[in-house]
């Protein structure tokens, strides 16, 4: 068996300890602007309906209950503009990490299959196509690329970690070319709620897709929407075709969203609420930490949804975390996400009001 380190990259959040160290010396405290991790309350009804159900000693299933499937179903047809969802479209799943590490395997991909994602881009898509020893390449512009061996294309937009928004017509074009070539797009849509300056369009949508779920799957997460990082809750939606083989291997695997969970996503699913509210934290907390950034010299490019404000002074990534830090600032090096990010940091909007207004102060003195 081969060493994990020759499978996999080193764990690039390690690299960040100094930096870390650095930042939390600093008289007032750290200001962790790193990971995006949410840091507001989970929603009452949320945590009611966890509680209400902690009682369940026996197994949840992996397809979920019904009513959490119908929660999906409704919610994809409200939410994204899907028409005709059936429970056979939707599949719950353990957060969208382990999703995006597995789906290759979980596709029966290898030597010799492809898998392509953002030149920009989630490290975590490279980490499933190298536990499946696929083959992988980054990308420009998707339709680009030589269809030879390509099995799986990933998309993600809004972007992380640069808050790009991937167009209608960008996505038609996506979605048509890879229908040509036979290529399984699988689009990565958690930040789909959290469009600021422009306005996120999934690949469900009947103006994108023509009504044809075919060769199409959208992943969502309620780890941002909803502050249920910690609750593990996801979901695909989209072909059938792909995701019935899908539900059989994970049953074999046991991978089992916890029946607490499935109940809080329910919940949360039918509430729009709460999420209002807390797209409102953000968008206050990211006009702050904007201003803050452009004032102290920064450009921020794309930036119009999800939340992360992707920034430069046109140097290192390193050299800027270094700087930052001594502020104590910690954000995430651009270079995690890519070669291209090397003279990028990527800065969470994920800190308490009173953790970002004190990032404000720093970077104005």
């Amino acid at each position: 068996m081969s060493a994990v380190s020759d499978r996999l990259p080193t764990f690039p959040w390690d690299k960040l300890e100094p930096y870390k160290k650095t930042a939390a010396a600093h008289p007032g405290g750290i200001v962790d602007l790193s990971v995006g991790t949410p840091v507001d309350p989970v929603p009452e009804l949320i945590q009611k309906a966890l509680v209400d159900t902690a009682d369940s000693p026996g197994y949840p299933t992996v397809w979920g209950t019904p009513a959490l499937r119908d929660a999906i179903t409704g919610w994809v047809e409200r939410r994204l503009g899907a028409r005709d969802v059936t429970h056979r479209h939707v599949l719950p799943v353990v957060g969208s990490k382990e999703l995006v590490a597995w789906l290759p395997t979980q596709l029966g991909l290898g030597p010799g299959d492809k898998v392509a994602f953002p030149r920009l881009a989630y490290p975590t898509y490279e980490v499933g196509a190298r536990l499946a020893r696929a083959e992988y390449e980054a990308y420009e512009d998707p339709t680009e690329l030589d269809p030879t061996g390509l099995k799986l294309l990933w998309l993600n937009s809004p972007s992380n970690p640069t808050g790009r928004v991937l167009s209608k017509a960008d996505l038609t074009r996506i979605v048509a070319w890879a229908r040509e070539h036979g290529v399984l797009v699988v689009s990565d849509e958690c930040y789909l709620e959290l469009g600021w300056e422009a306005d996120p369009v999934s690949v469900l949508h009947p103006d994108v897709n023509g009504g044809s779920y075919d060769g199409l799957v959208a992943v969502h997460s309620l780890s941002k929407r909803s502050n249920l990082a910690g609750y593990r809750a996801a979901f695909l939606a989209g072909d059938p075709a792909v995701l019935g083989p899908l539900l059989e291997i994970r049953k074999h695997g046991g991978m089992m969203t916890p029946a607490p969970t499935q109940a809080a996503v329910v919940a949360a699913l039918g509430d729009d609420e709460h999420v209002r509210v807390q797209r409102e934290r953000y968008a206050a907390r990211r006009t702050v930490l904007r201003e803050a950034l452009l004032g102290a010299g920064f450009r921020i490019e794309h930036s119009e949804a999800s939340l992360y404000l992707w920034a430069t002074r046109d140097e290192s990534c390193w050299t800027t975390l270094a700087h930052l830090a001594d502020r104590g600032i910690l954000v995430a090096p651009g270079d995690f996400y890519g070669p291209a990010g090397e003279n990028f940091v990527r800065v969470a909007l994920t800190a308490t009001d009173e953790r970002i207004q004190t990032a404000a102060e720093r970077l104005k003195a």
